[in-house]
């Protein structure tokens, strides 16, 4: 990493501007994805634990969010609506570090070389669509073990009690499963999981990117906390919708189903019409909606702040 034309920073001193002449950009640390994930995840767990439950709900529970909530805590208490968390931290730390750390890291490889015509180059919607979608496949194969034991911790207190698992914990879930289902267990539901990753990336990541930037051009907004919120929440509608279908198919099969996959359809179709592709759609958005605003305000401010620690100009970066 070579250094660009000094500044001079608010307490007077000088500084250079810490990013690569040939691309023009600052590559930031592997893990910031996974971090900010995790702290999103601290305040979204009860919409995500809500949405599990009513994807695979059965006779005699709410079906209804509003009546979800309270009928967890009035059956498992107020820490109820942190079932699974643990899980949900695992899931995150390998899941989200992978897919938005190799996501940057493509983008930083593949962003064009400034020119004096076009000294701020982007990647095209096509472009960014593709490499997140790399991203995140091979994300949501790392970060498998992690989402089977996120949905059947969250599931197993809408269960009777003779069929729960009772996981005291993730690194207790996955030595239990590894132990009495095989090493296969964990990797339970890879393909519908990673297929649903890369609609994911595509349509959350690179979206983002895409409001994010027409925000900036179109509405002369500044790169600042309102521009953030507004092109990730534009960017969680657009994943909540393009992942909806493989979401609810991805959660029956990791939570309990052994019916192979044309059977169950099959029967969902049968049992609960067309329109189950969008059961828990308002849930899974209002979820996804603040999961994402949290996700990308945190990420925002991880590449913020290391842009304080390092003296790096953050104007060269989405």
């Amino acid at each position: 990493m070579t250094t660009s034309p000094e500044g001079i920073s608010s307490n007077g001193l000088t500084y250079v501007k810490a990013v690569s002449p040939e691309k023009g950009q600052t590559k930031y640390p592997f893990w910031f994805g996974g971090s900010s994930a995790s702290m999103a995840a601290c305040v979204t767990h009860p919409l995500d634990l809500v949405k599990v439950r009513l994807q695979i709900c059965e006779t005699g529970v709410p079906r209804s969010m509003v009546r979800m909530f309270p009928y967890i805590i009035s059956h498992e208490g107020l820490f109820g609506l942190y079932s699974g968390f643990t899980a949900a931290i695992m899931r995150q730390m390998t899941y989200s570090t992978v897919r938005f750390g190799v996501y940057e890291d493509l983008k930083y490889r593949y962003t064009p070389k400034p020119t004096v015509s076009n000294p701020n180059p982007r990647l095209s919607i096509i472009e960014l669509a593709f490499l997140s979608s790399m991203a995140g496949g091979i994300g949501g194969i790392v970060g498998n073990p992690g989402d089977v034991l996120n949905v059947r911790m969250q599931s197993d207190g809408g269960k009777p009690p003779n069929l729960r698992r009772n996981y005291k914990n993730a690194i207790d879930g996955l030595i239990q499963m590894v132990h009495k289902e095989g090493l296969g267990s964990i990797f339970r539901g890879v393909g519908p999981n990673a297929g649903r990753a890369c609609l994911m990336n595509a349509s959350q990541l690179a979206s983002y990117d895409v409001f994010k930037s027409l925000y900036m051009k179109h509405l002369r907004l500044s790169d600042n906390v309102v521009t953030h919120l507004a092109a990730s929440v534009s960017a969680g509608f657009v994943a909540t919708t393009v992942c909806s279908p493989v979401d609810v198919i991805k959660t029956r099969i990791m939570s309990d189903s052994t019916v192979p996959l044309v059977q169950m359809l099959r029967k969902i179709v049968r049992s609960e019409g067309r329109l189950w592709i969008f059961r828990g759609w308002v849930p899974s958005f209002i979820r996804l909606g603040p999961q994402t605003a949290c996700t990308m305000l945190f990420f925002e401010q991880h590449k913020r702040f290391y842009g304080h620690l390092r003296r790096i100009d953050n104007q060269y970066n989405m």
